[in-house]
């Protein structure tokens, strides 16, 4: 794959070393029309051409393991975008990697020697189930109740793409490098309150245009009545459950 296509890469397939096997999944992958890009581990090039990713394919090593600050930047990276992870390595690796890695994080492991044949056909199955049509929606969760933000993340995960911000400042640097399709919103947050974080998407048109829901722990009718006022597409309180939660976000995707 040429440089100035890197950037556009949905696989991305990072080796401590110049894998001769990492280095041929690339040619594998693009051969069944699956964008796919080798990179080192290291955090800059990763960064280079991780731009359009939906997956890292990484492979473990003692290298790798003894890099704790690019496990840090993947980990993070997968978190912020809610990035589709595949390690291959042997079950020692595995647990050490699961120190810097949670395993919550990781979509699949395949273990050593390799059936690159399989690791393919899993690579292009999440690459369908994650474009177009079939993409996930993308949820972004703004809210400075770190414990509230996550227990709403845990319940949507398995749904939605979910990202996390705890001020405006977040949610706007998320959105310059990710899209949303669905902003849930803490109408109050210290600094910044949601009211004036809408403000300031809004008055941005790369963000002006992305639903907004409102979180609100107040359910008066002039707490209501100010809320409403703002135009958000719908307002929830924070007592919703999970299954109201589900219900509430299905039914405004299927109107859109």
């Amino acid at each position: 794959m040429s440089m100035e296509n890197k950037g556009h890469a949905k696989a991305v397939i990072i080796s401590a070393s110049d894998s001769f096997l990492a280095k041929s999944l690339v040619g594998k992958l693009s051969g069944v029309g699956a964008e796919a890009v080798f990179s080192h581990a290291q955090i800059k090039e990763i960064e280079a051409v991780s731009g359009e990713a939906l997956i890292f394919i990484l492979f473990m090593s003692e290298e790798l393991a003894a890099a704790p600050e690019t496990l840090v930047y993947i980990k993070d990276l997968i978190q912020d975008r809610d990035l589709g992870l595949i390690l291959i390595g042997d079950p020692a690796q595995y647990q050490v990697f699961q120190r810097s890695v949670p395993e919550q994080l990781v979509t699949e492991w395949f273990k050593r020697p390799l059936d690159i044949d399989r690791l393919v056909g899993r690579v292009s199955s999440y690459l369908e189930e994650n474009t177009g049509e079939k993409r996930k929606k993308t949820v972004l969760i703004v809210d400075d109740d770190i414990t509230y933000m996550r227990n709403v993340y845990e319940w949507l995960k398995d749904s939605y793409h979910v990202g996390m911000a705890t001020n405006g400042v977040q949610a706007i640097s998320y959105l310059a490098k990710n899209r949303a399709d669905l902003i849930l919103l803490d109408y109050e947050m210290p600094i910044a309150n949601g009211p004036q974080v809408l403000s300031m998407l809004k008055n941005d048109s790369e963000t002006g245009q992305i639903p907004v829901m409102f979180l609100t722990g107040r359910g008066d009718r002039e707490s209501v009545l100010s809320v409403i006022g703002l135009s958000p597409v719908d307002y929830l309180l924070k007592t919703i459950d999970k299954p109201a939660l589900l219900d509430k976000l299905d039914t405004f995707f299927s109107k859109r």
